[in-house]
C-alpha cells in the first residue's frame, strides 16, 4: 500500500514508523506519576529533593536535548540521531525495571530525558521531510492525535500496573523497541524513499510548500519563528490549567480523584479528535482557524469556572481540548514555512521546546501570580487563563491575515 505525500508516495510501513515516533513523545515522566504517593514508602530515606529530581529531571533535560537534536540534523543523518535517541529511551526502560535505589532511578531518568529530547523534534521533522501542502497538514493532525491517544491509553495502563508492582509502570518505556524495528524502513535520504511522480504531476501549488526565510543568512525567518514560539507557549500555558488545577478545583467541590482523572482523559481525547480531520477544519475556517480555536478554549474555561458541576466541566474540558487540538499541529505546519528544508527540524525543535518549557514553568508562574494578587482561590488559574485567552482571541481575529494566523491551505 502506498501513501500519498503531495509529491509522490511512500510505503505504509514508512508511515507507521513515523507514527510510532509520535506515539513516544507523550511518555516521558508518565510512569512515575501513579507511584508518586508511594515513593516515600518504597524509599523511606528519599528526600523531597530526590523525589523532585525524579519527576522533573526528564523535563529539564528534554529541553536542551530537543534543541541539540534539531541542530544535529543539519550535520548528521536524521535516522542515525533517531536510532541513538530510541536506544537511550529503550535502555532507560530496561534499567528502570531493575533499579532498586532512588539514586539509580534519578540517573536513569536523566538518560530518559536525553533520549526523549533527541527524538521529540524528529517526530515532526519526519512529517515535514516526507509530506508537503495539505498532506503535511493532515499528517501533523494525525501525529498529534496519535500522541494524545497514546497518552490516554498509557495513563490508564500505568495506573493499573502500579497497583500490581511499582516497577511495572516503567514497562511503557519499552515501546521504543517497536519503533527501533520500524525505523529501518526510513531511508537516510528522502529521495530514496519517495516514489516521485512525473514532473507535470508534482508542480501544482498544493504540492509546493512556500518558505519565507526573510532573507536570513541562517535559513530561518527569526521573527516569524519567534511569533510561533510565543503563541505556542501562551496557548500551552492556557490549557495547563485543566491538567494542573482542575483536580484541586474538583476536590474543593467534593469530587473524587477518579472523577478528575476522567475529566482530564476527556480533555486529552478532545485534543486528539481534530487530528483526524484537521485538513478539512482548516479548509473550512481558513484564516479564522486559530481565532475560533481560541474562542472554543475560552468557552471551555468559562464553563469550568462558572459552574464546577459535572455537566458543565465535561463540555468545558472538551471545548478547551478541541481548540488546542487544532492549534498545536497547525503551529507545527506553520513552522515548516519559516525555514529552509535543511533547517526545518531545528525550527521545529525551537517550537516544540516551548511545550516543555511551559509545563516546567507553569507551577512557578501560578504560584507567583497567586502571591501577587493575594489569593489562593482554586478558581484563580481558570479566571486568569480565561482573560489571557480572550485577549489572544482578539489578537488572532484582528491579525487573521498575518503570517501567524492565516492558515489557508495552498
Amino acid at each position: 500500500m502506498k501513501i500519498q505525500t503531495g509529491r509522490g508516495t511512500i510505503p505504509l510501513i514508512t508511515l507507521l514508523a513515523i507514527w510510532s515516533i509520535s506515539a513516544l513523545t507523550s511518555l516521558p515522566g508518565l510512569a512515575v506519576s501513579p507511584i508518586l504517593g508511594d515513593l516515600t514508602k518504597i524509599f523511606p530515606e528519599a528526600t523531597d529533593l530526590d523525589i523532585q529530581m525524579l519527576t522533573s529531571l526528564p523535563s529539564l533535560l528534554i529541553i536542551p536535548f530537543i534543541l541539540l537534536g534539531g541542530k544535529l540534523t543539519e550535520k548528521v543523518d536524521l535516522v542515525r540521531i533517531l536510532k541513538i535517541g530510541l536506544w537511550l529511551f529503550a535502555a532507560s526502560g530496561i534499567l528502570y525495571l531493575i533499579s532498586n535505589r532512588m539514586w539509580q532511578l534519578i540517573v536513569v531518568s536523566a538518560m530518559l530525558g536525553i533520549g526523549a529530547g533527541l527524538i521529540i523534534p524528529l517526530s515532526t521533522g519526519l512529517v515535514s521531510k516526507y509530506f508537503v501542502g495539505a498532506y503535511r497538514v493532515k499528517q501533523f493532525g494525525l501525529s498529534s492525535a496519535i500522541t494524545n491517544f497514546t497518552l490516554v491509553i498509557a495513563t490508564a495502563v500505568t495506573g493499573y500496573l502500579a497497583e500490581v508492582s511499582w516497577h511495572l509502570p516503567f514497562l511503557v518505556y519499552l515501546l521504543p523497541l517497536l519503533s527501533i524495528l520500524l525505523v529501518g524502513h526510513l531511508k537516510d535520504r528522502q529521495d530514496e524513499s519517495v516514489v516521485r511522480q512525473p514532473e507535470s504531476e508534482t508542480s501544482s501549488p498544493e504540492q509546493s510548500a512556500s518558505v519565507d526565510t526573510g532573507g536570513s543568512k541562517y535559513g530561518i525567518h527569526a521573527k516569524h519563528l519567534f511569533q510561533i514560539m510565543l503563541f505556542y507557549g501562551v496557548t500551552t500555558y492556557i490549557v495547563l490549567a485543566v491538567i494542573f488545577n482542575l483536580p484541586f478545583l474538583m476536590e474543593k467541590h467534593h469530587f473524587t480523584s477518579g472523577d478528575s482523572g476522567l475529566m482530564i482523559s476527556l480533555f486529552f481525547l478532545a485534543i486528539m479528535a481534530p487530528g483526524f480531520c484537521l485538513d478539512k477544519i482548516v479548509d473550512e475556517l481558513k484564516e479564522r482557524t486559530k481565532a475560533y480555536s481560541l474562542l472554543s478554549m475560552a468557552v471551555g474555561l468559562a464553563l469550568i469556572w462558572i459552574a464546577p458541576i459535572e455537566w458543565m466541566i465535561i463540555p468545558g474540558c472538551l471545548f478547551v481540548g478541541l481548540g488546542y487540538g487544532v492549534i498545536q499541529p497547525m503551529l507545527y505546519d506553520k513552522t515548516t514555512h519559516t525555514a529552509l528544508p535543511q533547517k526545518t527540524t531545528l525550527a521545529l525543535a525551537f517550537v516544540m521546546m516551548m511545550n516543555y518549557l511551559a509545563i516546567l514553568l507553569y507551577p512557578f508562574i501560578v504560584d507567583f501570580l497567586q502571591k501577587l494578587f493575594h489569593t489562593q482561590s482554586q478558581e484563580f488559574p481558570f479566571i486568569f487563563n480565561l482573560l489571557i485567552t480572550v485577549v489572544t482571541f482578539f489578537w488572532a481575529y484582528l491579525r487573521r491575515d498575518s503570517f501567524l494566523f492565516n492558515d489557508q491551505l495552498k
